[in-house]
């Protein structure tokens, strides 16, 4: 029987991983998440075929490592899962590393390539940490299955010298490597070939202006396949606000804000330093700060429940409307579509109908009734453009990072092949 690929999303909070055959493409065997690491109970979700299950995990779960071992041993366990009955029906586990410095593509985890990713822990350690937990983990559970690791940051490797460059003494810059990297790289990497495919486009003749919309948020200029800019810099903090992250300020405000600002913070750890700037920007701003709440649906409704409900709704929708005109211009106005993606993306109409409204000037329309539906079940890309407009298509797609480790998965095991 042909071995089977495991691919695990690690947050600070939040554990997923996904089972997929080898097959060309993959197909999903199961599903299973556990969420609440930092606010319990943790929370398990599973899913395994058709049959879905959710319950509160009695277990202590302090960390992704601990979240990562219950699952493994949760589903491993489960008779249904047949496919997967032990670790040694698995070839690869593949892990989603936010931060991959000047990586440009996908490696195979051995001694010398963890020990570049540990050096990138400081650049993201609210981020990589996770992740590299798990990996080390994995390393010595799982010492026969080969640990490839994705970057969000790769597909950003393309953007041009003066956009990624940071005015700053370069000697300095680049010896500590500070530039704008750009994240959210494998959701846009799945966008981007679902919806050339859609559009019947080769992918190197597809521009898009795409927006990956959850508690994290970004927004990607792709100009002939390729990422011409980004919202999001050096670290996942700059750009768009999010849940808890504050997005791109004036960089001087922090130090107005506190004192303390180059001190550790009380999150930090003897393996992961965080200072209290980066756990106010990344963890006490954002929509939180303004209204209390990190749920984006209380927030995008019709009638806000208070003035900072509203407020900070228009901040969002302000702040991402600013990055689709900058986008549209260094795309010459050549945008095949405007596309929707993200946890918010794809379940806000709201947010969808309002920033088209406000960028009815570059020819965006859409559907209402399309809007209101949104995608379904099994539509990957949905378009919701009114009728033929002459601008841009509006598209919506339901995005998937752990697919599109799994299908580049299978990739590296047929080139593999070919060179035995």
């Amino acid at each position: 029987m042909p071995k089977s690929i495991l691919a695990v999303n690690a947050g600070s909070s939040s554990v997923k991983i996904t089972f997929y055959t080898s097959e060309k493409p993959p197909r999903a065997i199961a599903d299973a998440s556990i969420s609440g690491i930092t606010a319990p109970p943790p929370t398990l979700k599973y899913q395994l075929g058709d049959k879905k299950h959710k319950e509160e995990v009695n277990e202590k779960l302090t960390t992704p490592q601990d979240a990562f071992k219950y699952l493994l041993k949760r589903c491993l366990s489960d008779p249904g899962l047949s496919e997967v009955a032990s670790t040694d029906d698995l070839e690869y586990v593949c892990h989603r590393v936010v931060h991959g410095g000047d990586h440009r593509e996908a490696v195979e985890i051995n001694e010398e390539t963890l020990s570049q990713l540990e050096g990138l822990e400081d650049l993201a350690p609210l981020h990589n940490f996770s992740a590299l937990e798990i990996v080390r983990l994995c390393r010595k559970e799982l010492p026969n299955v080969k640990s490839i690791t994705f970057f969000d940051s790769a597909f950003h490797q393309t953007i041009p010298e003066a956009v990624r460059t940071y005015p700053i003494n370069q000697k300095i810059a680049k010896a500590n490597g500070l530039r704008k990297y750009g994240f959210h790289g494998i959701s846009y990497s799945f966008i981007l070939r679902s919806v050339a495919q859609f559009l019947n486009k080769p992918i190197d003749k597809t521009n898009l202006i795409v927006m990956h919309i959850g508690s994290g948020a970004s927004i990607c200029a792709i100009k002939n396949g390729e990422s011409v800019d980004t919202s999001m810099g050096l670290t996942p903090l700059a750009g768009l606000p999010g849940a808890t992250r504050s997005g791109s300020i004036d960089p001087s405000l922090v130090f107005h804000y506190t004192n303390q600002a180059g001190t550790l913070s009380q999150s930090s750890t003897s393996e992961m330093h965080i200072s209290t700037a980066e756990e106010i920007l990344n963890k006490q701003s954002g929509w939180k700060a303004l209204t209390g709440t990190t749920d984006f649906a209380e927030i995008a409704v019709p009638n806000p429940p208070s003035k900072a409900h509203k407020l900070a709704f228009d901040i969002f929708v302000d702040r991402i409307q600013g990055y689709i005109g900058s986008y549209y211009v260094k795309l010459d106005g050549q945008v095949d579509g405007v596309v929707f993606a993200g946890g918010i993306g794809e379940k806000s109409s709201l947010l969808r109908r309002t920033l088209v409204d406000k960028c009815q000037c570059l020819g965006l329309a859409i559907d209402n009734a399309a809007n209101d539906k949104g995608p379904g079940d099994e539509e990957t890309v949905k378009d919701i453009s009114k009728g033929s407009g002459k601008g841009p298509r509006v598209l919506v797609c339901q995005t998937n990072e752990q697919f599109e480790m799994a299908y580049h998965c299978v990739a590296i095991g047929a080139r593999g092949a070919g060179k035995s």
